[in-house]
C-alpha cells in the first residue's frame, strides 16, 4: 500500500517536524466520498473512514491509534493534549496543541481553514479548525495561546493555512457582513461587493491571517489552496450543496512531532 498523498507547506518543512495537508486521493472511500474520505461524521462507511485515517497516520509515521481528530463544533476552544483518547471521548473542541512526540494533531474541513502551527525550537506544535465563526471568535489565537502554556513562543510559531474555500467561491448574505461589523471588525477589509445585489465575497483567508498576526505568529504562510474550485483534490461542502450532492467528505490536515 502506499502512502496517502499529501501537500506539505514549506514553512513546516523542520527538522523534528512531520506535517500532511491531505488531499482526497488515495483512500478506499467510494462515490461522493472517493477516496480518502476521513469525516466520521459523514455517512461513510465507518471501516472505509477508518482505513483512511490509518493511511493518514502512516504517511506521518506513525500507527492509526496515534492520529488524533477532536470532535468539532466550530468553537475558540483549543486543548493540550498529551495523548489519543477513545472514539467514543473525542473531546470538543477546535484547537489542539501537544509538546508529546509520536502524537499526531489532526483537524478535519471541507471549506473551513485547516491550520498547522509548529514552535520547532520549543518542541510544541498546533493544530486549528478554522471556518468563520470559529476565526470570529478567537480560535487562532486560543490556540497559540495553548502553546504559549507548553513552552512555545508566538514569535516562534510558524502557521500554515492548507486547503480553504477562496474569496471568490465563498458568497455570503448581509447578515454575514453585519456579524463581523458588530464584532468591531471592519468589513471592507475582507468583503468585496458580490454581482448578486445585496451579498458579498468573504475573504477567510485573509482573515484567518489577520488573527493569526493578532496572536503574535513570527511566520504565516497560506498555501493558496481554493477547496471549492478544485474537486479533483478537495472535499467542499458549498460545492456539494450547490450540487445538491446527498454528503460530501472531510480532507485531514495533521502535524506531529518526530
Amino acid at each position: 500500500m502506499s502512502a496517502a498523498p499529501f501537500l506539505s507547506a514549506r514553512s513546516l518543512d523542520l527538522p523534528g517536524v512531520a506535517h500532511a495537508f491531505f488531499t482526497r486521493r488515495g483512500g478506499v472511500s467510494a462515490a461522493v466520498y472517493a477516496s480518502l474520505n476521513g469525516g466520521v461524521g459523514s455517512r461513510d462507511a465507518p471501516e472505509a473512514v477508518a482505513e483512511n485515517r490509518k493511511r493518514m497516520a502512516a504517511a506521518l509515521g506513525l500507527p492509526a491509534d496515534r492520529l488524533a481528530v477532536p470532535y468539532q463544533v466550530h468553537s475558540a476552544d483549543a486543548i493540550a493534549i498529551s495523548g489519543p483518547w477513545a472514539p467514543d471521548a473525542r473531546p470538543r473542541c477546535d484547537g489542539l496543541v501537544t509538546a508529546t512526540p509520536g502524537l499526531a494533531l489532526g483537524v478535519t474541513g471541507a471549506d473551513c481553514g485547516m491550520i498547522l502551527f509548529a514552535d520547532p525550537a520549543a518542541r510544541v506544535v498546533g493544530a486549528a479548525h478554522a471556518g468563520w465563526k470559529g476565526a470570529l471568535t478567537g480560535v487562532v489565537e486560543a490556540t497559540v495561546a495553548a502553546m504559549t502554556r507548553l513552552g512555545a513562543r508566538p514569535e516562534a510559531i510558524v502557521a500554515a493555512l492548507g486547503p480553504c474555500i477562496a474569496q471568490e467561491s465563498y458568497e455570503v448574505g448581509p447578515e454575514f457582513v453585519a456579524a463581523f461589523a458588530d464584532a468591531g471588525e471592519a468589513p471592507e477589509r475582507f468583503f468585496v461587493a458580490s454581482r448578486r445585489p445585496g451579498h458579498s465575497m468573504f475573504d477567510l483567508k485573509a482573515y484567518i491571517a489577520e488573527r493569526a498576526a493578532r496572536a503574535g505568529v513570527g511566520r504565516f504562510e497560506d498555501m493558496g489552496l481554493d477547496t471549492y474550485a478544485d474537486d479533483a483534490r478537495f472535499f467542499s461542502y458549498r460545492r456539494t450543496t450547490h450540487r445538491r450532492e446527498p454528503d460530501y467528505g472531510r480532507l485531514v490536515s495533521a502535524i506531529a512531532l518526530a
